[in-house]
């Protein structure tokens, strides 16, 4: 029997793509269909991240054709991921060598909100994405520690920096600049500052993510952010409890005012389970975050426990996703990180690098 290009495509219009929940034809992602007698070949193209998944997906997309054309041949399916760039707040230009620019904020401190953050940025690493991790907060920097990164970045003009690497992360914080001891005794603006200089004049690798770790409220480095920081999308982190929520709430609010696309919500520290007793408890309440998506019609990430062994493997200068890259933690964090990459996929992309520049010279 034969079949042409149209009866794969359609075929595959059946089939859903488990991250995206919608199938791969109207995700755009079905490319270059080869039909040679009756052998299939194609490639599927994603828009996030996935590579742990990859195979996952290349026997669903094989298994589904086997079943689905008659007297199909040989079915190959080749999976990758290519992330580009999406649009940001309007009238604001993209930083050279980043992509897209997702910040991750908390409307109170104590949260867990750096930690998230870099095993967030970490999981899309190890899902095959370029990431960077900006550290926003200028006050109390902690990716130097979490990152485990000593000494200073290099300078090879003098007037911009190389990003420390650690982990397959490109990294820059105030914490790289300054001793571990000297408090950063400056007013708002030398703050917001700060944070353009370490933006844009940070040498950026051709990056696909840069995650800014926020530091918590509603302040001078967030409006700076939220007015000349090109963000693709902002994820905001709570925890269950009640105090946290009315702050969150504010955070994200500032958020919509400013034109920043909301990501969703990520809930830290939503159970304890006891090393000892395997006990499960909801020390600071349940169900808050889901509640919160609920009223701001916004979407619920994921949750992630109050465990003992994130705390330690980020002061220990390797954040959980590297510690123990296969355990169930990891698992959360990654499924989160692809959650968030699928959700920064789905929004509108930018096209301005498709526009020649228009230079007007006296000739």
């Amino acid at each position: 029997m034969s079949f042409t290009d149209v009866d794969v495509q359609n075929a595959l219009k059946n089939l859903i793509d488990p991250n995206t929940k919608k199938d791969f034809v109207s995700g755009k992602s079905v490319k270059n269909i080869k039909i040679s007698g009756t052998d299939v070949s194609l490639d599927i193209s994603l828009g996030y991240p996935a590579k742990s998944i990859w195979d996952e997906i290349r026997a669903l997309v094989e298994a589904h054709l086997k079943s689905a054309l008659p007297g199909v041949g040989k079915v190959s399916a080749s999976v990758s991921s290519k992330v580009v760039p999406h649009a940001v707040q309007r009238g604001v230009k993209l930083v050279e060598g980043v992509k897209n620019i997702i910040a991750v904020a908390s409307g109170k401190g104590g949260v867990g909100k750096s930690t998230t953050a870099v095993n967030l940025a970490l999981a899309l690493a190890a899902e095959g994405a370029r990431v960077g991790i900006l550290d926003a907060d200028i006050y109390g920097p902690s990716q130097p520690t979490m990152l485990g990164i000593s000494g200073q970045p290099e300078s090879v003009d003098g007037k911009s920096m190389q990003p420390m690497l650690s982990h397959g992360l490109q990294a820059m914080s105030i914490g790289f600049l300054i001793d571990a001891d000297t408090p950063m005794i400056w007013r708002g603006p030398m703050v917001t500052q700060a944070l353009d200089q370490l933006l844009h004049q940070t040498r950026w690798d051709n990056l696909d993510y840069l995650v800014v770790d926020l530091p918590p409220g509603t302040g001078d480095i967030q409006l700076t952010l939220a007015q000349k920081v090109p963000v693709t999308g902002a994820v905001i982190v709570t925890t269950p409890q009640d105090i946290a929520l009315l702050d969150a709430r504010k955070g994200l609010k500032m958020f919509e005012k400013t034109g920043i696309n909301i990501v969703g919500i990520v809930e830290n520290m939503s159970t304890h389970i006891c090393s000892n007793c395997g006990h499960e408890e909801h020390i600071f309440g349940a169900g808050g975050g889901e509640k919160m998506c609920a009223d701001y019609n916004t979407e619920f990430l994921g949750s992630l426990p109050l465990d003992i062994r994130i705390r330690v493997q980020a002061d220990s200068g390797k954040p959980t996703v590297v510690a123990d890259p296969d355990g169930k933690l990891a698992r959360d964090y990654k499924q989160i990180a692809r959650r968030i990459a699928v959700k920064v996929g789905e929004m509108a992309q930018d096209h301005s690098a498709a526009f020649p520049k228009i230079v007007v010279q006296n000739t």
